[in-house]
């Protein structure tokens, strides 16, 4: 199979886009920390471990999504400056290693969204408790 410059380069809008998603996304969780450690202050920490909890697993894995997503774009730029000088085998292998790198790091941001999303089943909870 054969594999031009042009290629790896294809991928760099998509790594940017993705990489801004996942810096929104930790942006966002910073925000429900800051407001939960106000909430505590203000009105008490009763009921907030399962949040904390969630958060900080949250925040970890965001973390290693960005680095895995940081990484399978340096990996592209080496490749591509392996295809630039002409060692066609070593930029196939590196592309291939930042191909599967990205994977990773999609696949820790689906656990990301999973975490998430019981973080919300948490607030539902709460809601109904109170409202019954």
């Amino acid at each position: 199979m054969d594999i031009e410059i042009s290629t790896p380069a294809l991928l760099f809008p998509a790594i940017s886009l993705l990489l801004l998603a996942y810096t929104n996304r930790f942006l966002t969780t910073g925000q429900l920390i800051r407001s939960l450690s106000h909430q505590a202050r203000e009105h008490g920490s009763k009921n907030l471990s399962g949040q904390i909890g969630n958060l900080k697993k949250r925040l970890e894995l965001t973390k290693w999504m960005q680095f895995f997503g940081v990484v399978s774009m340096l990996m592209c730029t080496i490749s591509m400056f392996a295809f630039f000088l002409e060692s066609y085998e070593i930029g196939k292998q590196v592309f291939g290693l930042s191909l599967l790198i990205m994977c990773l790091s999609l696949c820790i941001s689906l656990w990301e969204v999973y975490i998430s999303s019981n973080a919300l089943n948490l607030e539902l909870k709460d809601l109904d408790q109170k409202c019954k």
